[in-house]
């Protein structure tokens, strides 16, 4: 149920101990987890020995602001990077979407990483948060790179998530820090931000991520703690049938729930499959809260486990991935002239 973040490089007794909780199903890392891609691989190899059964590594490796294992891997341009070059060229945008993707899921696969929390499927229409992580504001041009992201994930073995739903790239504020709210009604939100939601889960979408933003024309509460959107919208109009995933606990737009047992349980009741508390912190809480609960089924769970991945060296050696990493990095290099 919960996937919980580790504070350091290493797994002390305390983290052994969080890890073999049941109610756990998975680690999410960051960049303070990172130190070098032996490091992290090695890191990823002791948490698999606490949790040999379905189990999720996890981490943010979107590419530009926000790539959490940076010396060693691909440096990934922004997605932002790639909706620039749409306008002139929409078959190069396309196909470099479905590289970038490759080289993310590659790269993290080959080190153990069974999911990056992606594609971000957000317009880019001002958000504090999200910025250039989103491909761009027309719903339609974000809905065919989406496609062409996920169809790269895919052939490296992972499987996508997408965030922030039901679209956090309309309101100007930053979730981590401020309370955010969309007065617009779902008509209009199914006409805009929800397009590429929908197309992307009709194209199979495995896992979605809720947003703390709350739309009070569709329900009073913020769409991760809702029935209505998560049921009734998610499920119900747009037939996801994947995961659910509560984003992170300790963010500053939730603090108006609750304390942390109350988050979880607004998440748990309103039908998130898996909630995120990403910072050590709020770990033992989190732990308490839902002691006895259980995990995650693990047949659901099983459906985000990465694929069987390549080795690192043999990765390495694929000329092919030579191609895409020039075709993709030269992005930022365009962006700066």
């Amino acid at each position: 149920m919960l996937i919980i973040g580790i504070p350091g490089k290493t797994l002390t007794s305390n983290d052994r101990d969080c890890l073999a909780r049941p109610e756990v199903s998975g680690v999410i890392l960051f960049a303070r987890n990172f130190e070098s891609r032996m490091q992290v691989a090695e890191l990823i190899e002791a948490v698999r020995a606490c949790r040999p059964d379905p189990f999720l590594i996890c981490v943010d490796q979107e590419g530009g602001p926000v790539q959490r294992f940076r010396d060693g891997f691909t440096r990934l341009p922004a997605l932002a990077r790639i909706g620039e070059i749409y306008a002139r060229d929409h078959a190069l945008a396309v196909a470099l979407a479905e590289e970038h993707a490759w080289l993310m899921a590659s790269e993290m696969r080959a080190i153990g990483v069974d999911i990056s929390f992606a594609p971000v499927a957000d317009l880019a229409r001002g958000n504090r948060a999200i910025g250039e992580r989103a491909f761009h504001a027309d719903p339609a041009v974000v809905s065919e790179l989406l496609l062409a992201y996920l169809r790269g994930m895919r052939i490296a073995g992972m499987a996508a998530t997408l965030k922030h739903f039901p679209g956090h790239g309309s309101v100007a504020e930053d979730t981590h820090f401020d309370v955010a709210v969309d007065p617009r009604p779902l008509e209009e939100l199914l006409q805009t931000d929800l397009v590429p939601f929908a197309d992307a889960i009709d194209a199979g979408a495995e896992a979605v991520m809720l947003a703390h933003v709350t739309y009070p024309a569709v329900d009073a509460l913020a769409a991760g703690f809702s029935p209505t959107w998560i049921a009734g919208v998610l499920r119900g109009r747009l037939g996801f049938r994947g995961l659910a995933i509560g984003d992170d606990i300790g963010m500053a737009a939730v603090e108006g729930v609750g304390g942390i047992a109350a988050r979880i349980d607004a998440h748990r009741r309103a039908g998130c499959d898996l909630i995120l508390a990403c910072n050590p912190s709020i770990v033992p809480e989190s732990l308490a809260a839902v002691e006895g609960l259980g995990a995650c089924p693990a047949d659901r769970l099983a459906t985000l486990c990465g694929a069987a991945p390549q080795a690192w060296d043999a990765l390495v050696d694929n000329p092919q991935r030579d191609t895409f990493i020039a075709r993709v990095t030269a992005l930022d290099a365009t962006a700066r002239a």
